[in-house]
């Protein structure tokens, strides 16, 4: 295999490989259509105008992130505070959605550092988490507007345990941190429990949050060193204003090239060197980002280089990692589009910089989410009426159907013409509202999907994906299918101080998405699983003997 054509574009340390290719590929140049609007000196001076007059208000309170890496300087000090004083606390479980957890989990897990994320509202990992090394965790409790539901139950349930397993209120409060912003209502929480706040920088959306104390905190809880990223990231910064040497516009440029031109689907592929969950994150931040309006970037994380879905006709294939030492080649075996490669720090800033640029493109607000709410104000009407009765379309052992109108009610029938559905402009979103870590074979039907339908399928862990994906699910093009997973609990939990229990949580949850899919017309198919490991089992088997 040979390296992309086009030599690299970099800056302190990061390079963009095969960008000037993908923007020679569309009618005109992309990119010197948005230097002569003068859009990397813009942005670098926080025009808010940059994506239309409706966008303007928000864009004026949300363009922190480009600088927030200096300002999160002056957290170091009570960081390293922190952390010595909880030294005792060795397991550090961060509760926090989307923007709230996900560059914490890009940053541990790249540097090999043990972190517990607690994303779910399944009851069967909340149960886990609450019983492992209780007396030794810490609780990171992470929320930028500080009502996220998912958090507060959270909370809730850790606080619960501490005082079973016979601590004080006071002993309790040592075990948490909380990470909101400046007089959310997490804050006056946190306040009268006694527990220790750490601020976010208020100008920075929670996507683009990873160098706030979002990302720092549970970072550093955990042993790394973060002084690092946010000198990757200062070094990284000088670039941005410039026509050229500037990566972070080169990748911006060619994201948007490529999805004006009929490549709107983004295979996120790592390549191996050493950023794992850079893919999770940077699924997100374009995701949601840039999802609305009927428009949108599709990105599909794919698990290895060799993984269906990585190429395929309309995907642009971009492969990302470390710095590549002398005479490797990019992509690990791949022939990508793009290829990035450098340090964590000026990733997180390139990928906010590329997306808020492609969003120009585009022309859509980068910063809002206005799809978001709907799933979460049919969940919370379901949590009050309760979910309404209805019976399966037809069982086949451990799964049963709930096949839309129209569809053959059987397992394989339903699942063949949900496939057979998507077209040559769709996708498929496969949504698991199980355990991620004791039902992970869920995962493994992306590639199952992929691999037969030769379109791009994603893949969401529920409730996790709603703060992420689930944006471009309901405001992205009108053209997703979605095969909706859910289990059966065999033991629930309840949420203290509240009326309902996590499974009840869940189930309400993925009845809301449902709802909000079916509002915007699109197809759903939902298997309910009453015995979760062999109905995982039937669903891959049936797949695996689909022709390729």
């Amino acid at each position: 295999m040979s390296e992309p054509t086009a030599g690299p574009e970099a800056a302190a340390g990061l390079a963009v490989r095969g960008a000037d290719a993908v923007d020679r590929s569309a009618p005109a140049s992309v990119r010197e259509a948005l230097v002569a609007r003068d859009v990397p000196g813009r942005l670098a001076r926080r025009d808010p105008t940059l994506w239309g007059p409706e966008a303007e208000a928000e864009a004026k309170v949300r363009l922190g992130w480009l600088d927030t890496h200096r300002r999160s300087r002056e957290l170091l000090p009570q960081l390293a505070e922190l952390a010595a004083e909880l030294e005792d606390l060795d397991h550090v479980v961060l509760a926090g959605m989307g923007g709230s957890s996900l560059a914490a989990e890009t940053i541990t897990r790249s540097l090999g550092r043990p972190l517990t994320v607690l994303d779910t509202t399944d009851p069967g990992r909340i149960r886990a988490a609450l019983a492992d090394r209780l007396e030794r965790t810490v609780v990171v409790v992470a929320s930028k507007s500080g009502t996220t539901v998912e958090t507060d139950s959270h909370r809730r349930a850790y606080w619960q345990a501490f005082l079973d397993a016979g601590m004080t209120e006071a002993e309790a409060a040592r075990h948490f941190v909380v990470v909101t912003d400046p007089g959310s209502p997490l804050e006056a929480t946190a306040n009268e429990m006694g527990v220790v706040v750490v601020p976010a920088d208020p100008e920075v959306g929670g996507r683009y949050a990873a160098l706030t104390a979002f990302g720092l905190l549970p970072a550093a809880l955990a042993g790394v060193g973060v002084i690092e990223l946010l000198d990757d990231a200062e070094a990284f910064a000088a670039s941005l204003d410039r026509d050229r040497d500037n990566p972070a516009l080169a990748l911006g440029a060619a994201l948007a090239a490529a999805a004006t031109t009929g490549r709107a689907t983004v295979a996120l592929v790592g390549d191996g060197t050493g950023l794992d969950g850079l893919g999770d994150w940077a699924e997100q931040l374009l995701a949601e980002s840039t999802g609305k309006a009927g428009a949108g970037i599709l990105p599909v994380v794919v698990e290895s280089p060799s993984a269906p879905g990585a190429t395929g006709p309309g995907v642009l294939t971009v492969s990302h990692g470390g710095a590549l030492t002398a005479g490797d080649v990019p992509g690990a075996g791949l022939a990508p589009d793009l290829a990035v490669n450098g340090p964590l720090g000026a990733h997180f800033l390139a990928w906010e910089y590329a997306t808020a640029v492609a969003s120009v493109v585009l022309g859509v607000n980068p910063f809002d989410q206005p799809d978001v709410a709907a799933s979460k104000q049919h969940t919370a009407r379901i949590l009050e009426r309760g979910e309404p009765a209805g019976a399966p379309s037809s069982t086949d052992g451990p799964v049963e159907v709930y096949a839309p109108a129209g569809f053959p009610t059987d397992l394989d029938g339903a699942l063949r013409r949900l496939v057979d559905e998507v077209d040559d402009e769709g996708y498929l979103a496969v949504t698991a509202y199980l355990d991620p870590v004791a039902d992970a074979d869920a995962a493994r039907l992306r590639a199952a999907l992929a691999a037969v339908t030769g379109r791009p399928v994603t893949f969401g862990w529920g409730p996790r994906f709603l703060h992420s994906t689930g944006q471009f699910h309901k405001g992205g093009p009108p053209v997703g299918s979605f095969l909706q997973l859910t289990g059966a609990v065999d033991v629930d939990l309840p949420v203290p101080g509240r009326p309902y229990s996590f499974g009840q949580l869940q189930a309400a949850q993925a009845a809301g998405d449902r709802q909000a899919l079916v509002d915007r017309g699109r197809p759903v198919l939902r298997l309910h699983l009453t015995d979760r490991p062999t109905g995982l089992a039937r669903l891959l088997d049936a797949i695996g003997r689909w022709p390729a």
